[in-house]
């Protein structure tokens, strides 16, 4: 089996991996498949991709490697058979784990002859390979150059440096607005369809709120950097009766409070630590030391 210099191999076929493998495909790279169900190749076969026997005869077949898998953990489990397979081969794992973890997958795939180069896709997948997708890395930038004109097919690529980490750092951080952000609309929502509004008539102020505080955030990242937190303007105890009023207005409605209680415990604990008369930027001071 030879190796194509244009060509990638896909491993891993959920939806985000079975929408990178249909990008490479409708650029006109050579793409190898291969997931633990093999049925989930099919229709990537139909489309004109090469199905792997194994998981090493794909990764021999092209240097680049790209993974899409739920954590690095499966990694492991299916790499840990290639063997000399790995030797020579770029392994761009876009799926998703700690900083720390993927540090630790660079130091495996170098023990093996291989490089890792992480990635961070900051798309969902219907959006992959669309205007819009965008994906962190980090690594070795040599190894990340010599496959970015592929790499780039999936999104726009954004590199980071040679920290391993760094993508996954990016991305969590990315992850952690969205994820917070969604449950919290959600607990907006639920706030006022128990007290018999439609979610749907509140959602234009909702929408409204998500782009305002966008605003905030430039002051906030200073005062993060800098460790001063003046607070003239909202102190901690102000916002902090403001949280304690959101939690007992769930808590009345017999809503789940757990999510209004966990930030308005961060606003207590900043005013026991002293930080009362402060700005709310404040609060990554608890944060920071827990």
């Amino acid at each position: 089996m030879g190796t194509s210099a244009s060509g990638v191999t896909v491993i891993g076929l959920g939806p985000m991996g079975r929408a990178m493998a249909r990008s490479f495909l409708a650029a006109g790279h050579p793409v190898t498949v291969w997931n633990r169900t093999a049925s989930r190749a099919d229709e990537l076969v139909a489309a004109g991709a090469r199905r792997a026997a194994t998981a090493a005869d794909a990764v021999r077949a092209n240097e680049l490697v790209v993974l899409s898998l739920t954590d690095y953990r499966a990694m492991y489990d299916i790499l840990g058979g290639a063997g000399d397979a790995l030797a020579g081969r770029v392994v761009a794992n876009l799926g998703s784990d700690t900083p720390e973890v993927t540090r630790g997958a660079a130091t495996w795939l170098a023990e093996r002859g291989a490089e890792l180069v992480t990635g961070g896709v900051m798309a969902p997948a219907d959006l992959v390979g669309k205007d819009g997708a965008y994906v962190f890395y980090s690594g070795s930038r040599q190894a990340f150059d010599a496959h970015a004109a592929t790499l780039q097919v999936i999104g726009r690529t954004e590199f980071l440096g040679a920290d391993h980490g760094l993508a996954q750092l990016y991305y969590q951080a990315m992850l952690q607005v969205f994820l917070t952000s969604l449950a919290t609309h959600l607990q907006t929502f639920a706030m006022v369809a128990a007290a018999g509004v439609p979610a749907a008539d509140f959602l234009s102020h909702a929408v409204a709120n998500a782009h305002d505080i966008a605003a905030y955030l430039p002051d906030a990242a200073r005062a993060v950097d800098e460790g001063r937190h003046p607070g003239d303007l909202a102190s901690v105890i102000m916002m902090g009766a403001s949280a304690d009023h959101v939690a007992g207005a769930s808590r009345d409605l017999g809503l789940d409070t757990a999510l209004p209680d966990a930030v308005r415990s961060l606003y207590d604990r900043a005013i026991a630590r002293g930080h009362g008369e402060d700005s709310w930027t404040s609060l990554v001071e608890v944060m920071r030391k827990p």
